[in-house]
């Protein structure tokens, strides 16, 4: 879910509000779940947890937050979301690490999308270390 992609036409993202059922597939509300981390209320607790508050952003089109939550060695300086890109779900396939109690963890997750109509998925390995005290998204790797 890292590229760097162009605007070109394509859809609203989503109004979430904090009763909205959160994007990340948790059964909590939007302002309870995702939202908090979003608003700046709370950081992320586990490297998974951030990973679904960066899919969330993903769903919200919130580059601020994906930029802020991106490690400083590997985040770009600008990110471009694609507006006809539109999440639909999110499936955490694996956890390695990533507690309170670690300083690296990795979530292999399937991420599915409709791109300007046409459904596809991103299966990917994603690596996350503490930076400052936070998780942040350090790189991924693609799974074919």
């Amino acid at each position: 879910m890292a590229r760097r992609t162009k605007h070109t036409r394509g859809t609203t993202p989503p109004t979430l509000t904090a009763e909205s059922p959160c994007p990340c597939g948790l059964p909590a509300p939007y302002g309870e779940c995702c939202g908090r981390f979003h608003s700046g209320e709370g950081a992320a607790p586990t490297a998974e947890l951030l990973m679904r508050s960066r899919y969330s952003a993903f769903v919200a089109h919130d580059a601020a937050y994906l930029l802020r939550t991106w490690h400083s060695s590997t985040r770009p300086r600008h990110l471009e979301l694609d507006p006809g890109m539109q999440w639909t779900s999110l499936e955490i396939v694996a956890t390695t690490d990533g507690s309170a109690f670690h300083s690296k963890g990795t979530v292999t997750f399937r991420a599915r999308y409709r791109h300007h109509g046409k459904r596809g998925e991103l299966h990917e390995h994603s690596n996350f270390e503490r930076e400052n005290g936070a998780w942040v998204y350090v790189d991924g790797t693609f799974i074919e």
